[in-house]
């Protein structure tokens, strides 16, 4: 899902022991697609969520998936659902914590038959002259999908969410609606403390945080 050393921000998969037993069937996959993305599996609105399953850049690294493609978004659904097997053999559902539920994925059971190799593309046809065609109307642009990012990281990092802290106030040098980062934290655990949406928290603090949601530093000032 979002090689130098690991992002403090997601878990490398530990490759010395097998993961535990965990796997979905593809419809259960192409559920949780349709609820995080609308089920398009090539999906790059510019968030920082990538594919049919939003992973980030981070943990698209972490779990393999550059094997397959840069990005999820520019990887096939069969690679897509192969990573995300991995990631829910190391995270569990709750790395999709809503969309997981709606669409029954849990640990366990048979794995999405899926042929992850990339197949070659037929060779583009010779160029011909164009023909003239009358004008249609413009398509209307696609809607873009709401999804769940009150994750721990999947998809987004990997971490159990800790209880939520108050507020910072006044009285601690801050003011009433900001939260000042510690360490350990995650953007997504913040956004389930103060029951935020995780795209809408990035959005507001992109200038703070930059161009990784899966990167944020102790002592930053986010605006809640």
């Amino acid at each position: 899902m979002w090689p130098a050393l690991p992002s403090p921000r997601c878990r490398w998969p530990d490759s010395s022991r097998p993961p535990p037993a965990a796997a979905a069937s593809a419809s259960t996959w192409d559920a949780v697609a349709q609820c995080e993305s609308g089920g398009n599996w090539s999906i790059n609105t510019g968030n920082g969520f990538y594919g049919g399953l939003q992973f980030t850049a981070g943990t698209w690294r972490a779990y393999g998936g550059t094997a397959y493609a840069p990005q999820a978004n520019q990887a096939g659904r069969a690679q897509q659902i192969a990573v995300a097997e991995k990631v829910l053999a190391s995270q569990g559902p709750g790395a999709w914590p809503v969309c997981s539920r709606k669409a029954g994925l849990a640990r366990g059971g048979a794995p999405a038959q899926a042929d992850t190799a990339t197949k070659a593309k037929p060779a583009a046809p010779k160029a011909q002259a164009p023909k003239t065609q009358p004008k249609s109307a413009p398509p209307k642009p696609a809607p873009v999908p709401t999804s769940d990012r009150s994750s721990t990281d999947t998809t987004r990092s990997g971490r159990t969410p800790t209880p939520s802290a108050p507020v910072n106030s006044p009285r601690n040098g801050v003011p009433i609606g900001t939260y000042i980062v510690k360490s350990g934290d995650t953007l997504s655990e913040i956004a389930v403390k103060f029951g935020k949406d995780v795209r809408s928290l990035y959005a507001k603090n992109i200038r703070t945080i930059g161009g990784d949601p899966d990167l944020i530093f102790p002592d930053q000032v986010l605006d809640l």
